[in-house]
C-alpha cells in the first residue's frame, strides 16, 4: 500500500540496484561491491556488471582530439587532382550527393581547392604527409593511419558529442567514463579518467568545448572525467581553505562521510557512494597531484623533445608530457582536446600555426611511450570529428582558400596498444569526396550494414574497446528501462588494423 509519505513511497518503490544497496550480506553485498567498483574489483578485468573478458592488449589510451576537423587534403591525405583541376567547378566532375553545411549551400561554385602543401612518403610504409608535419612523419612506421572514417555528423558540437559518447545528442556517458565504469581504476590516489584542453594558434576563437563532452552521463558520477585546469590550481579547489589545516579537512570529510554513510543505509543510492569516494579521491590528489605536474625530475632531452610550449602549462606540448606521467602512474583514459582545427577561411594563413602546436609533442609522446616500453600496452589516437571540402569555400584565390565540413570521408591515425603499426587502412577517390574499395568503385557506407572498406564511429569505438578487451556488445548500463552501451546497436572490431 501507498503512503502519503513521500519518503516512505521512495523506500517501498526501490528499485532493485537499491534493494542491492541495502544488503548487508551475501550476493547482495557483491553485487553492490561489483556495482560501485570496490577495492576488490578496482584494476582488475572485472566489469560492473560482473563479466570478464578476453585479456587486453592496451592497458590505457591517450585520445589526442584535434577539434575542429583536421583539413586531409593538406594533411595526410594527398590529392594531385585537386591540383590539376585547381578552379574548376567540383559539380562538373562529380554529382555532390553529400550533405552540405548553411555556410556554404547558397555559394554559387564549388571550385577545387589545391593545397599549398608538398606531400613526400616517409618511412619503409611509404605514408605520403605534409611538410606541415614533419615530426609525425618521423614516426610514420609506428602509427597507422586509417584514411576511410566517416560520420553522419555535419556540424561540431553534434560531431565532436559523437566522438565522445557514441551519439550525437549529448547526455551519454563518455568513453572514458565507460572504462572507468567497466574497468575500476589502477591508482587510488588519480582519477581513472583525465581531460585536458589547449587552445591553438589557428583559429584561437573556435567553437567552445563543454564539460558535458568528459562527463558519466547516466552512469554513477565518480566515473566521470576530472579536467585538469591551465590556470590556478591543477584540479579545482586542490587545496585547503585558507585558515584550515590539513587535520582539520580530515575531520570534517570524516563527519560528512559518516552523514552520506547514513544516508546510503537508508536509501542505497550509489549516488551517495559515488559522493563519499569523491571526497576521499579529491584528498588524496592534495598529495598526489602536486607531484604528477612537477616536471623537476624530467631530464632535459626529454623536455626538448616535447618542444619549447612543454613549459607553459595548458599548452598542447604540456599536455601531451601530462598525459605521459598519468599513463606512467595508470590513469586508464587521458584525453587531450586541442581546439582551433577549423579553418573555413585563409586556410595558408591559420594552419601552419595549428600543425605547429601540435606535430612535435604528438610524436615526441609516442617515441616517449616506446623508449620506456610503454607504446606496447598504451594506445595512442590522434584525430578530430570530420574532414574537410575539397572545394574552397568562398573565394578561392592564388594564395588562400578555405574548406568547409566534410562527414563523408577523413583519416586519423592510431599508435600503440596492438595496432599494426606503419600501415594505411583505406582509401579516398582521386577528389577526397568519397571512400572507395581496393578497385577504386566508390563505397556508400551504412552503419546498419558494416562494411570492411569504411570505419564508422562505433566501429572505432568497438575496435578501441577490443583492444582493452572488453566486447563493446557486454558492457551495458541499464537506464529507464533500457540497456545502453557505448556503441548503441552498432559497431564492428575493424580487424585488419590489429597486430
Amino acid at each position: 500500500m501507498i503512503s502519503n509519505n513521500p519518503i516512505d513511497d521512495n523506500r517501498m518503490l526501490q528499485t532493485r540496484r537499491h534493494f542491492f544497496g541495502k544488503m548487508a550480506q551475501g550476493i547482495g553485498a557483491l553485487a553492490l561491491g561489483s556495482l560501485l567498483k570496490d577495492d576488490l574489483f578496482a584494476g582488475s578485468p572485472v566489469f560492473a556488471n560482473g563479466l570478464t573478458q578476453f585479456a587486453p592488449k592496451a592497458k590505457r589510451v591517450i585520445y589526442l582530439f584535434q577539434s575542429g576537423g583536421p583539413s586531409p587534403q593538406d594533411l595526410f591525405d594527398h590529392k594531385p587532382m585537386l591540383q590539376k583541376l585547381n578552379g574548376e567547378d567540383m559539380r562538373e566532375h562529380l554529382k555532390m550527393t553529400q550533405r552540405v553545411t548553411g555556410m556554404t549551400k547558397n555559394q554559387a561554385s564549388f571550385p577545387f581547392a589545391g593545397t599549398h602543401y608538398k606531400f613526400e612518403k616517409h618511412g619503409k610504409s611509404g605514408a605520403e604527409i605534409s611538410e606541415l608535419l614533419p615530426h609525425i612523419a618521423s614516426i610514420s612506421d609506428e602509427i597507422c593511419i586509417l584514411k576511410n572514417m566517416y560520420t553522419e555528423a555535419i556540424n561540431h558540437d553534434p560531431a565532436v558529442t559523437f566522438f565522445q559518447t557514441g551519439a550525437q545528442i549529448a547526455g551519454r556517458p563518455s568513453f572514458g567514463s565507460w572504462l572507468s565504469y567497466g574497468l575500476g581504476t589502477m591508482n587510488k590516489d588519480l582519477p581513472s579518467f583525465v581531460a585536458m584542453v589547449s587552445r591553438g594558434t589557428g583559429r584561437p576563437n573556435c567553437q567552445p568545448l563543454y564539460d558535458r563532452l568528459w562527463g558519466s552521463g547516466f552512469l554513477p558520477t565518480e566515473h566521470a572525467g576530472v579536467k585538469f585546469m591551465s590556470i590556478g590550481d591543477p584540479v579545482l579547489y586542490l587545496q585547503n581553505p585558507k585558515g584550515m589545516s590539513g587535520q582539520a579537512r580530515r575531520k570534517m570529510l570524516d563527519q560528512v562521510a559518516k552523514l552520506n554513510e547514513k544516508k546510503l543505509e537508508d536509501f542505497g543510492d550509489p549516488e551517495i557512494y559515488a559522493r563519499i569516494q569523491q571526497y576521499e579521491l579529491a584528498y588524496r590528489m592534495q598529495t598526489s597531484v602536486p607531484e604528477l605536474t612537477d616536471f623537476s625530475d624530467e631530464p632535459k632531452h626529454i623536455l626538448d623533445m616535447y618542444g619549447p610550449d612543454v613549459h607553459k602549462r595548458g599548452s598542447y606540448a604540456y599536455n601531451c608530457l601530462m598525459a605521459r606521467r598519468l599513463a606512467e602512474r595508470g590513469v586508464q583514459f587521458t584525453q587531450l582536446f586541442h581546439m582551433g582545427w577549423d579553418q573555413h577561411f585563409t586556410l595558408p594563413k591559420q594552419l601552419p600555426g595549428q600543425c605547429k602546436d601540435t606535430d612535435q609533442a604528438s610524436a615526441a609522446l609516442i617515441k616517449d611511450l616506446k623508449q620506456r616500453g610503454m607504446l606496447d600496452d598504451t594506445l595512442v589516437v590522434w584525430g578530430g570529428e570530420f574532414g574537410r571540402t575539397s572545394y574552397s569555400q568562398g573565394k578561392l584565390t592564388k594564395d588562400t582558400y578555405g574548406r568547409d565540413h566534410h562527414p563523408r570521408c577523413f583519416p586519423i591515425w592510431m599508435a600503440g596498444g596492438g595496432v599494426k603499426p606503419g600501415i594505411t587502412h583505406g582509401q579516398t577517390d582521386q577528389f577526397g569526396y568519397n571512400i572507395v574499395d581496393k578497385d577504386g568503385n566508390p563505397v556508400h557506407p551504412d552503419k546498419h550494414h558494416y562494411n570492411p572498406n569504411a570505419v564508422h564511429v562505433h566501429d572505432l569505438h568497438a575496435t578501441m574497446m577490443h583492444l582493452l578487451g572488453i566486447d563493446h556488445t557486454k558492457l551495458t548500463y541499464k537506464y529507464q528501462g533500457r540497456n545502453f552501451r557505448l556503441t548503441d546497436v552498432h559497431g564492428q572490431v575493424v580487424k585488419d588494423i590489429l597486430s
